[in-house]
């Protein structure tokens, strides 16, 4: 016999993991616009940008 479903769960524990997801990102984009702006102080007009692959490039 099948199990009864819990839907206001299983929606709470869906909105739960998003807003986790979400969040995480929100904080790695803070922390790559933070060395970015440290490291655009620091070497002045040429900053080294990092691609999505992990590769620097001078821009």
């Amino acid at each position: 016999m099948p199990r009864k479903p819990n839907y206001n769960f299983e929606r709470s524990q869906r909105e739960k993991s998003k807003a986790a997801k979400k969040a995480e990102r929100l904080r790695l984009k803070a922390e790559k616009s933070e060395a970015r702006k440290a490291e655009a102080a620091g070497e002045g007009e040429t900053a080294a940008v990092s691609d999505t692959d992990g590769e620097t490039r001078q821009e």
